[in-house]
């Protein structure tokens, strides 16, 4: 890149420079288990916001200065979050100009002041002042005395202070800027979040206190055996007593141990003891490696079954307790999720410490993405800038300094969406000097040139399949082709989980299960970035882009989680949670007597010992028979096949099931005992064939235009049902519209049709409907109508057969598809309105949550309750949701019993919402969805897939709907 005159670095101010800072220690281990003194400076600061980054104005960092007229700032905060400015969300265009280094003159700068007594006894000499983040720019004066400045927004500075502090009242006064040269290296697709984010501390240094640590702890799987060496300045002993170690700082011993795995995650308590300090250590003994074109940890192939994370909160943003850290870790471990990877920057490093305690893979990444340059073909990069590669060290220095002695840390990430340059091979030769006992991960360089996996994003299907057999597409270069060709595969992110979805996660797990080279990955992502607000009459929701007056943004792009904003899990971590189950519980084959089980054990590491196997034996969804099986202890890979005991109402009366379930048999440290791990279901026999309605009365003319038929009462001009039993009904109606989910709207990058779009090209919102026929033919009424869109010759041929026994109602429906249709189709069924006051909902079939065709792995077939209200998933952007998928029958009830019953043929899916889907489709936020006094059924006979377009590939081609001539039935009939 050629460097403009006018903007030599000698004329930028210091938030421009391309420098990562001044003044600032040299990065070293996170030691939180110290016993020398520390002092928190967390609390409420005095704060000033100025719309631009003045430097001149430098009085406040006086003592004296008065700052009563300053507002109040929680720190760890950040100041847009507590009412100075606003927050603003783009996923890769820069929100400022792109003239690296440069920042416009509109640039928020928040100057803190923070006065604190240092305590009587604080003991004379070195002095360290840590801030854990700040986001982008932070100058930093103690007592007047100017420290230095530092940028790295999601890395740890320390500043040497002890001969500036005083007995007595002490002031820190830090100056941020919102926007920086390092702002060009975090455009990381989250909110831009200015302010002082992480813990600041003083931490005591002694005379002989420790500088640095690294340990170094490896595994060896053919013995048994770990290799404990501890290196420290200054030198000191480690001791081990469960092993009975006690060692000299870089002295080795080998000895039995019992490895690290996230799995089984072992650590061993250790104290390093130096002249001035005592530190506690937590060891785990584990060895990663690329062997064989895989990537092992201690001699065996991962399978990573992870998710990415951003560090967020609704209200606080980055700034995170240890509280809710452990939450997000007890819920991944909850749901069977077994890696993170720290998109897109280093997490703040007790989270590190739950990883190690609790258990799970960690993929580490270091706080640098430049994805704004690609929008400009990747011109003036800065990874490919010479005059930016001390940052770009200091930044992976400090990411690998501070978090090598985890055991949790498995990979060291260069970063993400950063393109490729000289930058990135800098780093990368630095990371494997310094630690060659860990992999190195970069997505965005196709030959993988720096790095020891081959990773990729959102590659479809078919694609990873190819990688897996190890024939995708060559590269230009045969020595690169061959050396990717050699490397394990890992997708770094998969499956967008943006609203609802994302679907086709089992059939990425049949590939990770088939081809070995494949080793999972790593869902996009964790958590709804949704920020808690409320409307004016106190109805909470959540805000996304856009909602903050930001003139350049990216909308609800920053909602694609598993988890809601509030950290409730969404189907999609259900789904998840049981396509990654580590035990598969399945029937042995279709030639095998009903009873048959096969359970695998499809653990890394662990065997079964730690899981019971419950079964329940249930006819039409009643429990019948319940026990436990006796599965052995299997080892990883492992299979048993058991079986079941003989039902003693052979052949039984009704749809009969066996559900098995795997549970933890004990407490752990992430879940209690009887918590659920895996289940399976198995046929106990064939299903029973739905008896026919026996047409027992004829349909008769009646009063007012209307024509009766049993239970029923029809508009003799339009042939739809307008009553039944007694009540009005609305429809039902054919219907092939659904409010589009941000996988079926598709990113506008996406390859291929998004749905969305061509849906409502066609006009499938708009459709009209035409009465063709409406015909008594002897005991059925049979009504003919055409459904179609305006200006397309587009269209729906609809039979509706109607028949009665007296005292139920059956349909039965025939679509003929008109014209060539170019899209599927959302869905197809009838939809109808009913009385508001049916808000109880029973049904049998999938459950208990909200299933698509290809999201219904979690859905076990049971007898399930909840009322309408309940059967909504809130998505932070209202879209189609809440189906329920097989259901064999279902009955709406009012408070006092009576109700509505439905049963399908074949089975269907079964949607019931207080509004219509043309008010879902409108709603931008939840609080737009306002109950009306009618409950709408939609009763499908299909329903299109879900994908994951809204960043990833789209629904497979055995989960589109395709429009093709369909015949279903319902019966209605009164609730009983």
């Amino acid at each position: 890149m050629q460097q403009d005159e006018a903007h030599s670095d000698e004329d930028v101010p210091y938030y421009e420079d391309v420098s990562p800072g001044s003044g600032a220690l040299p990065p070293v281990a996170w030691l939180p288990g110290s016993d020398a003194r520390r002092l928190s400076l967390n609390g409420t600061w005095r704060f000033r916001l100025s719309p631009t980054a003045t430097t001149e104005d430098e009085g406040f960092a006086r003592p004296e200065y008065d700052d009563s007229a300053w507002a109040g700032l929680a720190v760890p905060g950040h100041w847009v979050l507590q009412g100075h400015g606003a927050p603003a969300y783009t996923n890769t265009g820069y929100p400022f100009p792109v003239d690296p280094p440069r920042m416009p003159d509109e640039n928020p700068t928040g100057d803190h002041r923070y006065a604190f007594e240092l305590p009587a006894d604080w003991p004379a000499g070195a002095t360290v002042l840590r801030f854990g983040g700040v986001e982008s720019c932070a100058r930093v004066w103690l007592n007047g005395t100017e420290l230095g400045h530092f940028k790295g927004s999601r890395l740890p500075h320390e500043f040497e202070v002890g001969a500036l502090l005083r007995p007595g009242p002490n002031v820190l006064a830090v100056r941020v800027h919102q926007w920086s040269s390092g702002s060009y290296l975090e455009d990381q697709d989250q909110w831009w979040l200015p302010g002082v984010f992480r813990e600041v501390e003083l931490r005591q240094r002694p005379e002989g206190a420790v500088r640095d640590v690294f340990v170094h702890a490896g595994y060896d799987h053919r013995t048994g055996d770990g290799t404990l060496r501890v290196d420290c300045a200054p030198a000191g002993r480690v001791t081990v007593p469960e092993l009975g170690l006690d060692l000299a700082t870089g002295e080795s011993a080998t000895v039995p141990v019992a490895p690290w795995t996230a799995e089984t995650p072992r650590l061993y308590d250790a104290e390093l003891a130096t002249p001035g300090e005592r530190v506690r250590l937590r060891i785990g003994f584990r060895t990663v490696a690329v062997e064989d074109g895989l990537l092992k940890v201690n001699g065996r192939r991962l399978l990573l079954r992870g998710v990415n994370r951003h560090e967020f909160h609704p209200a606080h943003g980055r700034a995170l307790t240890a509280d809710v850290m452990r939450r997000d870790l007890l819920l991944m471990k909850q749901h069977n999720i077994n890696a993170v990877r720290t998109s897109h920057y280093p997490p703040h490093p007790a989270f590190l410490e739950l990883c190690d305690e609790l258990g799970l893979w960690v993929v580490d990444e270091c706080d640098l993405e430049t994805h704004g340059f690609a929008q400009q073909g990747w011109r003036d990069n800065p990874v490919d800038d010479e005059r930016w590669t001390p940052a770009l060290l200091d930044r992976a220095r400090r990411m690998v300094e501070r978090d090598k002695n985890h055991p949790s840390v498995i990979m060291w990430s260069l970063g993400n969406e950063c393109g490729t340059g000289r930058g990135l091979s800098a780093m990368a030769a630095w990371m494997r000097e310094r630690d060659p006992s860990r992999p190195l991960h970069y997505e965005g360089d196709p030959s993988c040139a720096d790095t020891d996996v081959y990773s990729r994003m959102y590659a479809d299907h078919a694609e990873v399949e190819r990688i897996g057999r190890r024939t995708e597409e060559p590269l230009r270069d045969a020595a690169l082709d061959a050396r990717r060709r050699s490397l394990p595969f890992v997708l770094c992110e998969y499956a967008h989980a943006m609203g609802n979805g994302p679907g086709g996660l089992s059939d990425y797990q049949r590939l990770f299960e088939t081809y070995e080279r494949c080793q999972g990955g790593f869902v996009w992502e964790w958590i709804d970035h949704g920020l808690r607000q409320e409307t004016a009459d106190g109805i909470p929701y959540h805000a996304y882009g856009g909602d903050f007056g930001e003139e350049l943004h990216d909308g609800n792009f920053v909602c694609d989680g598993l988890v809601f904003p509030e950290r409730t899990p969404s189907p999609g971590l259900v789904e998840y949670k049981k396509v990654i189950e580590p035990v598969r519980i399945e029937a042995v084959g279709p030639d095998t007597a009903p009873g048959a089980v096969r359970v695998t054990n499809l653990q890394d590491f662990a065997d079964l010992s730690a899981l019971v196997f419950p079964w329940r034996y249930e006819v039409e969804g009643r429990p019948v028979a319940e026990g436990t099986l006796a599965v052995p202890p299997l080892l990883p890979g492992e299979s048993a096949e058991l079986k079941l005991p003989p039902p003693a109402d052979s052949p039984p009366v009704g749809e009969a099931l066996w559900t098995v379930r795997a549970v933890l048999a004990e407490d752990t440290a992430w879940a209690a005992a009887g918590h659920e791990v895996a289940w399976g279901q198995l046929p106990a026999g064939p299903r029973p064939v739905p008896r026919p309605l026996t047409s027992a009365v004829a349909p008769r003319r009646g009063e007012g235009g209307t024509i009766a038929l049993g239970p029923g009462v029809f508009d003799a001009a339009t042939g739809v049902l307008s009553g039944f039993d007694g009540r009005a009904v609305t429809g039902p109606r054919l219907d092939v519209w659904r409010a589009p989910t941000d996988n079926d709207e598709g990113a506008p990058w996406q390859p291929g049709q998004r749905c969305g779009p061509e849906w409502r090209r066609i006009g499938l919102h708009r459709m009209r409907h035409r009465t063709d026929a409406v015909v008594a033919a002897g005991d059925a009424l049979i009504v003919r109508t055409r459904v179609a869109p305006a200006a397309t010759a587009l269209g729906f041929r609809v039979v509706h057969r109607w028949t009665s026994d007296g005292a139920a109602l059956r349909v039965e429906v025939a679509v003929t598809p008109e014209g060539d249709w170019p899209a599927p189709l959302p869905r197809l069924g009838l939809r109808m309105g009913v009385d508001g006051d049916l808000s109880a909902v029973r049904w049998f079939g999938g459950g208990p949550g909200e299933a698509y065709p290809d999201t219904s792995a979690a859905a076990r077939v049971g007898r399930w309750a909840l009322s309408v209200d309940e059967l909504q998933t809130p998505y932070v952007r209202p879209q189609e949701n809440g189906a329920r998928i097989g259901v064999r029958w279902a009955e709406l009830r009012r408070p006092d019993g009576t109700g509505l019953r439905i049963e399908g043929e074949p089975d269907f899916f079964l949607t019931a919402r207080r509004w219509t889907t043309e008010e879902l489709d409108a709603a931008r936020h939840t609080p737009d969805l306002v109950p009306g006094d009618r409950v709408w059924l939609h009763l499908d006979h299909a329903q299109h897939g879900i994908g994951s377009q809204s960043c990833g590939p789209g629904v497979l081609s055995r989960y589109r709907l395709d429009a093709a001539p369909a015949t279903f039935a319902f019966t209605f009939r009164p609730a009983e």
